[in-house]
Formats: C-alpha cells, sequence, structure tokens
C-alpha cells in the first residue's frame, strides 16, 4: 500500500471521521439547515399566493428555477463518472474521491428533482407526469422533453444509488464490526451479512464493473436528453446540435470543481492529508483543466456556428448574450469557466490548496451564470422584437436557490458522519 501506511490503521483512520460531531460541524449543519428551512418557507410562500411572487414573466416562461435543475443535474453527473470511468481504467487516485462524488451525485440530484416541481406551482399535480393506468383516459406526451426528463434522471439516480450502495457493503461490515450496539446492528443489516469470502468478492467485482460500465454511457446520455430540452426547439440560441456534447462536458467540468470544493476542506477537517494527497488532488485539477479547454472550445464553436451560419436570429441572440442586458453574467461566466482554468497549466497552482478550492467555487458560479444565460437570454430575445422583455429573479427565488444549497451541504455533513468517506477496502488494496 502507499504512503507505507498500515492497514489496520486506514480503518482507524477513516473511521475516525465518524466520530461524534465538533462545533464546526454543528456550526454548518445548522446554517444549512437554517437555509433549507428558509427555502421551504419560501416554497410555502409561493404555493400560497402563486407563482406571480416569482420573477418569471412573459416572454421568459423560463428562469432561475430551470436554470438550477439544469445546474443541479450537472453537478450530480460528475460524480459517478469520476468513479466509474476511473475504476475502468484503474486509476489509483480514484480512491480518495470515489467515495464522496458518489454521494455527491445522490445528493445533487436530490437537490434537482425538487425544481421541477417548484417551478410547476401546482405542485400536488406532479403525477401527471408519470404514465399511470387511470380512469380518465390521460397519458403523457412521450414526445415532449420534460417527460424524457423525468425518465431519465430517475433512472440516473436509481443506477447512481445501487452503484454507491453496492461499493459501500464491504465498508458497512467494517463499520459493523468496529460499532457495538444497536449501531452495530444497524450498519451489520445494510452490509447484507456480508462477510468477505472469496465468493463474495468475486460476485462483487463482477457487479461492481457492470454497474461501472452501465453508468457511463449513462451520464451521457442522461444530460444530453436534459440539453434536449432546449436544442429541441427552435428559439434562437437553443437549436443547435452541438448542445449534447456542450452539456455533457459542462456536467464533468462543473461536478469536477464540486469534487474539489467539498473534498479540500474535508481533508484538513478530518485529518485525511494522508489517505488524500496532493497528486491525487493535482489529477483531478488536470481533469478540470481538460474539460475547461472542452468547454471553452463550445463556447467558440457555438458562437462560430451562429455568425458563420449567417442566421440574423441567432446572430442576434448571440451579440445580445455578449452585448446585452446580460452582457455582465455572460463574461463572469467567460471569465471563470474558459480563462481563469488556464491557470492550471502552471504545476504549483496545481497543487496550491488554496486555489484549487477558490477557483473550484468560481467554476461553479461560472457554470451556474452560463445556465442561466442559456435558459433567459434566448427565451429573452426571440424572433419578434415585440415579444422582447428582460428578466430579473425575485426574493423568493432567490432565497429558494440559496436553500437548496443550504440542502446539499446538509445532506452531504450528514453524510460524513454516517458513513465511511474514504472506500476502505479499497485503500486498502492501493
Amino acid at each position: 500500500m502507499n504512503n507505507n501506511i498500515p492497514v489496520p490503521q486506514v480503518e482507524t483512520d477513516v473511521l475516525a471521521a465518524m466520530s461524534r460531531p465538533g462545533y464546526a460541524w454543528l456550526t454548518g449543519f445548522g446554517l444549512a439547515g437554517l437555509l433549507f428551512v428558509g427555502a421551504l418557507a419560501l416554497w410555502a410562500y409561493q404555493i400560497q399566493h402563486g407563482m406571480g411572487v416569482a420573477g418569471i414573466m412573459h416572454p421568459v416562461g423560463w428562469g432561475v428555477y430551470i436554470a438550477n435543475f439544469v445546474f443541479w443535474v450537472g453537478i450530480a453527473h460528475s460524480g459517478t463518472l469520476i468513479s466509474a470511468v476511473l475504476y475502468i481504467f484503474r486509476a489509483r487516485f480514484r480512491t480518495s474521491f470515489n467515495r464522496s462524488a458518489e454521494a455527491m451525485t445522490i445528493f445533487a440530484l436530490m437537490v434537482a428533482g425538487l425544481f421541477p416541481l417548484i417551478h410547476l406551482g401546482r405542485v400536488w399535480r406532479f403525477y401527471y407526469l408519470f404514465p399511470y393506468p387511470n380512469q380518465r383516459q390521460l397519458w403523457v406526451n412521450f414526445r415532449s422533453p420534460l417527460v424524457w426528463d423525468v425518465f431519465a434522471v430517475s433512472t440516473y439516480f436509481m443506477v447512481s444509488l445501487v452503484f454507491f450502495y453496492v461499493g459501500l457493503m464491504p465498508d458497512l461490515a467494517i463499520v459493523a464490526r468496529h460499532r457495538g450496539g444497536w449501531a452495530g446492528r444497524l450498519y451489520r443489516v445494510l452490509s447484507l451479512g456480508w462477510s468477505g469470502s472469496l465468493r463474495e468478492w468475486r460476485h462483487y467485482d463482477r457487479l461492481y464493473m457492470f454497474l461501472a460500465a452501465f453508468a457511463t454511457p449513462l451520464v451521457a446520455s442522461v444530460h444530453s436528453i436534459v440539453s434536449w430540452d432546449f436544442a429541441v426547439s427552435i428559439i434562437p440560441g437553443w437549436h443547435t446540435t452541438i448542445f449534447a456534447p456542450y452539456f455533457v462536458a459542462g456536467a464533468i467540468f462543473s461536478g469536477t470543481a464540486m469534487v474539489l470544493t467539498l473534498v479540500i476542506p474535508m481533508r484538513r477537517v478530518l485529518h485525511l492529508e494522508h489517505l488524500i494527497s496532493i497528486d491525487h488532488i493535482e489529477s483531478i485539477a488536470k481533469i478540470l483543466l481538460l474539460t475547461s479547454l472542452i468547454v471553452g472550445f463550445s463556447y467558440i464553436v457555438e458562437h462560430g456556428m451562429a455568425f458563420y451560419g449567417n442566421n440574423l436570429f441567432e446572430m442576434e441572440q448571440f451579440r445580445f448574450r455578449a452585448m446585452g442586458h446580460y452582457s455582465l453574467l455572460f463574461w463572469i461566466m467567460i471569465t471563470c469557466n474558459a480563462i481563469l482554468p488556464l491557470l492550471l497549466f502552471v504545476q504549483r497552482l496545481r497543487r496550491n490548496l488554496i486555489f484549487l478550492f477558490v477557483l473550484g467555487l468560481l467554476v461553479n458560479v461560472g457554470m451556474w451564470l452560463e445556465r442561466f444565460v442559456i435558459v433567459v437570454c434566448s427565451l429573452a430575445r426571440d424572433f419578434d422584437p415585440y415579444n422582447w422583455g428582460n428578466y430579473s429573479p425575485s426574493l423568493v427565488e432567490i432565497g429558494i436557490t440559496v436553500g437548496s444549497f443550504g440542502l446539499f451541504f446538509a445532506a452531504f455533513l450528514v453524510f460524513v458522519k454516517t458513513l465511511p468517506v474514504l472506500s476502505i477496502t479499497e485503500l486498502k488494496e492501493r
């Protein structure tokens, strides 16, 4: 094993992270929980008073809520992809990030699933999106991309949850061995009686490889379907074939940045520096650099296609993005997503934890702004100048957006104290 760390110490160090919460954890969880409760209160206020309390207006029928949905789905995609693809290619540094990345996927999908319901307004009608036998002879419109989203996101959530749980089983048995009382019995039940026999490991390896191979193309397909929410329309700025690979690359980019944002402070607070080394973090930074180059190239291609095609409406749309009402957000997006990550070509910065943490935050700011610009700009300037208008999010929308981050971080903090944040069994193999 690397770093000359004894195998028993690996168990001790990883399980130490699951010890009784301290003041820092309680403070963070309390703040995150408070933000989430505030978001629930604002959502209840919106349900009571109607969608008029949101800033959504004609012609911008989609606003912050749909931008949040696309953002959180993108965050979720990188988690399973990092774990699955790196497992297939046997990348050793994967063991430092896979558990956190997989948990991040589950929590981000949970948050993403809320926003179509919030945007729906009459949330009690959500079951209309599902095909089910009924006496009213109602059926969903399978030609609608919104229905595609229901199937794509729910399928991805189930596969990611199974992938996460299967990888946990050996570690849950280890936790059960170290814990007594009702907690030990609970972990034993969750591990499904794992004993670590040769037969169990043989089946485990086959199943885990199958799930990794199955999840890898699923990631690309799901975010491609999310991109078709826009691409199958005829709205300028949306009707383009580049959206599927463009959205997938952006999802990996934003998710990788979120992994750095979560793992760097977790590594310090939980004293896991010897298990998550600077070399491992540098490897993730290289993935961030690669995906940034792809996203930057997509920006160039997207604008080039608009002007090369000599389509008046497309040209006006991209001119509006760069010079119109939302131009400041557009240039912040370009700076955070395509310019600042170029600094990662400098090796010293790839190994600077403070720089990487700040860059991860800025990248996620830029990627959220990208979703906002895509959603809002095209709707604000379509074909008819008489139909143009500008949208600004209301305090209700902003509060619910901030609360979604509270839910995500609160769930991650609970994960840190209830499940092993690193794969003990894979660390032993490393």
